[in-house]
This record gives C-alpha cells, structure tokens and sequence, in this order.
C-alpha cells in the first residue's frame, strides 16, 4: 500500500517551507532512516530522513518550490513491485497511511530555486553551502571538479572556479529588473523574520528602559580569570564579556524572577528555569541559540557552549531544540561601536536586552568627575505583563550585578 510523504513541521512556528532539493530520485531505494530531501525552515536547512522503507515511486513537488504549507504531500512510497498511483492517497484516516519525514540540520543554508548543477545525465554531488554558492555565483556544478570527499564539491571548489575567467551568466536566485538595481527573492528565514518582527512590533506593546552600567570591574574580573587559564589543554578557557553578562542577565533574572515570564490571553507564564536565547547573526538573517539554565553555569561553562552554539549556528548545524524557546533574549551589538539601541522583543519571551559598546566616558562621582567605562543598555519588555516599574528594577538589579561581579564567581 502506498505512503504519503507530507511537508514536515520542523519547528512551532513552520506554516510553510522550501522543499529546496531531493537527495534522492523516483525509483530509487529507500530505507528508513536515509536521508532523501533538504527542506528550508524558518531557521535553518534541515536533511529529512525517511521513516518507512520502499521505492521513491513518484516526486509531487519538485526541489527549489517555495511555499510548501505543511503537512503537505510530496511525494509517495510505493512496496517493491507496486504500482505508482497517479496522485496522493486522500488525507482521511481510513485512506493511506501518511507519514512525515525525521529531520536533522543540514551542513549549511540551501539554495533558493533549482538547484544549481542539476544537469542532466549526471549527478553532480556538492555541499548545501556550495550549491548556495553556485548559484549566487551563476556557476554550472557539472564543470566542476570536487575536492571533497569521494569528490564532492565543496566551498573551494566553487570560489575557485569564480574567480577564474569564464563568460558572466545570470545567477538564478538574483536577476537584473532593469539598470539601476536587482531584485533578490527572499529566503524562507527572512520571510519568516519580517513575519514574525512585524507581529511583535504591531501586536505587543513594547516599553523601554535604558541605563548607563560601568563596566571596569567586570573587565578586571574578567583578566584576572583569563589570566588564570591554562595556555592550552582541556583545562583552557577564555572567558568574553559576552560571557559574563549572559551571566549577569542570569543571576539577574532569579533576583527578578518577575521578568522571566510571558503573556498568555489566560494567564502570566512564570519559568523556572532561566534559559538565555543570544541574538546571533548569519548570512541570511538571525538566529537565538539558547544557553539552558545559564544560572546554574560557571562562567568556563558558558564561555564553552556559548562559542560551540554560535560556531555551530553561522554553519548551520544547529538541532532545532537548540534555538527554539528560551525565556530572555540577549541582543549584543558592542562589537560594532554602537551606542545605543532598543531591540525588537522575540515572542512569546516578556524581555530583551539590548547591549551597547562600553567606551571610556566621564562620570561624575560625588564632587569629582573621573573617567569610567560605560555601557548603555535599553530593556525592551513587554507592558501588557512587564510594568514599567518593574523593568527599571530589573535594569537597576541588573547594573549592580555587572559594576559588583563577585556574584558571577560566587
């Protein structure tokens, strides 16, 4: 009896994805567990396996389609010996068994559209990442030949031949309207950002709260572990002060449980544990890897996972329960000298921190004026279960925590 396969949901918030290439071709063998399709979510590419073994007997929607609602079929499992029925088994229960795929993250971002090198006559084996790159690049996969393992084609590859000389061809994913400008589809993730930011900024009242936090003892703090360290081994460590404010949020949130929180039409939703979503930013978009129970963690703990989860997130290997949830988001943009911003919040959480550059500044202190570093940071939460009252406690717990932070050892 023939198997629907449906358009998976890979995270909570999939309405529809990008079915962005089949790894696998009508008629072939498949077994369960075998990775047959890579399919665009809204936060990264995942590889989709096979839970059920057969014969790909026919392909519904084609690789490169957008749009794909979920729980929609595309595509059928036929036994061995059975016939390939024309369309899909209706969805009733009494009709076809369904199923849907298993899924893991892919090695990197997919492609939008066709995908790049699917020539005919040939299978052309390249990584997510360099197909991407292939098409960005106008670059035919079939002329290629791979460096990789078993000769797959791979980023170098790809690179190499860009920049040797070959006639221009139109990449596919970007074409020319007219002089002046191009006009590039949008990815999945990016769809699913405008969607989800516009819906936060329209529907949730946003309120803020900004404070000026020194930061010269943390950065002394932070030295003297550093300087701690081994030079290398398992033991070694170097602690960012990323690191220690994820810290600092932490130990902060459990002196203002009140904040750790989110809105339901019925009721205030408490947590218990503080599980920090850090903003990271990627090729196409944003994405919030979590550090779970961060307040439990040392400072080497999170220092650790945090550069495991960000390194893992620009390559696009990241489990979906490793950015879905958390329950306070962290937005750092010191890295790019900024002096202040208010950031957008990321539904269902009640709060966001935005973190500024520190930057030498002068202070007044009692009679006299010296010279400090300061941050600014601006709370943005949400007034319908934050009040304003509340949100300057928690910034102002927050700036003792950061300017006192024996309580990130301790």
């Amino acid at each position: 009896m023939s198997i629907n396969i449906l358009m998976p949901a890979l995270s909570p918030t999939m309405k529809e994805g990008t079915l962005a290439r089949w790894l696998k071709a009508e008629g072939d063998t498949i077994a369960a567990g075998d990775v047959i399709a890579e399919i665009e979510t809204d936060k990264a590419t995942m590889e989709v396996e096979a839970v059920d073994e057969g014969i790909l007997g026919r392909i519904l929607i084609a690789g490169g389609t957008h749009g794909i609602a979920v729980n929609t079929p595309i595509a059928i499992l036929v036994a061995q010996g059975e016939s390939v029925p024309d369309a899909p088994a209706p969805a009733p229960a009494a009709a076809a068994p369904e199923r849907v795929l298993a899924s893991a993250p892919a090695a990197a971002v997919a492609p939008q559209g066709a995908p790049a090198g699917a020539t005919k006559g040939r299978r052309v084996f390249a990584s997510p990442l360099a197909r991407r790159i292939a098409a960005q690049k106008g670059i035919d996969l079939a002329t290629l030949k791979g460096s990789g393992p078993n000769g797959r084609i791979v980023r170098r590859d790809v690179e190499q031949a860009a920049t040797a000389p070959a006639p221009k061809a139109a990449a596919p994913a970007a074409t020319v309207e007219e002089a002046g400008f191009e006009s590039i589809p949008h990815t999945t993730m990016r769809k699913v950002i405008a969607r989800r930011l516009t819906e936060s900024k329209s529907t949730v009242p946003h309120f803020y709260v900004e404070m000026d936090v020194e930061l010269d003892a943390l950065l002394a703090l932070r030295s003297q572990m550093n300087a701690a360290s081994p030079d290398e081994g398992p033991g070694a460590y170097k602690i960012s002060v990323n690191d220690m404010l994820i810290k600092a949020v932490a130990v902060t949130l459990r002196r203002v449980p009140q904040v750790n929180v989110s809105f339901t039409e019925e009721a205030v939703r408490v947590y218990e544990d503080v599980d920090i979503s850090v903003a990271v930013s990627i090729p196409d978009g944003l994405i919030t890897p979590i550090v779970r129970k961060a307040d439990t963690k040392s400072l080497r703990q999170i220092s650790l996972e945090t550069r495991d989860l960000v390194a893992r997130a620009r390559a696009g290997k990241l489990k979906p329960e490793e950015f879905q949830g958390g329950t306070f988001s962290i937005s750092n943009m010191g890295m790019y000298g900024v002096k202040a911003f208010s950031a957008i919040l990321n539904p269902p959480q009640a709060a966001i921190l935005a973190i500024a550059a520190g930057e030498r500044r002068p202070v007044v202190k009692g009679n006299e004026i010296t010279i400090a570093t300061v941050m600014t940071v601006t709370l943005s939460v949400d007034h319908r279960v934050v009040d304003g009252a509340l949100a300057a406690q928690w910034v102002s717990a927050f700036r003792k925590v950061v300017e006192n932070p024996m309580s990130l050892v301790v």
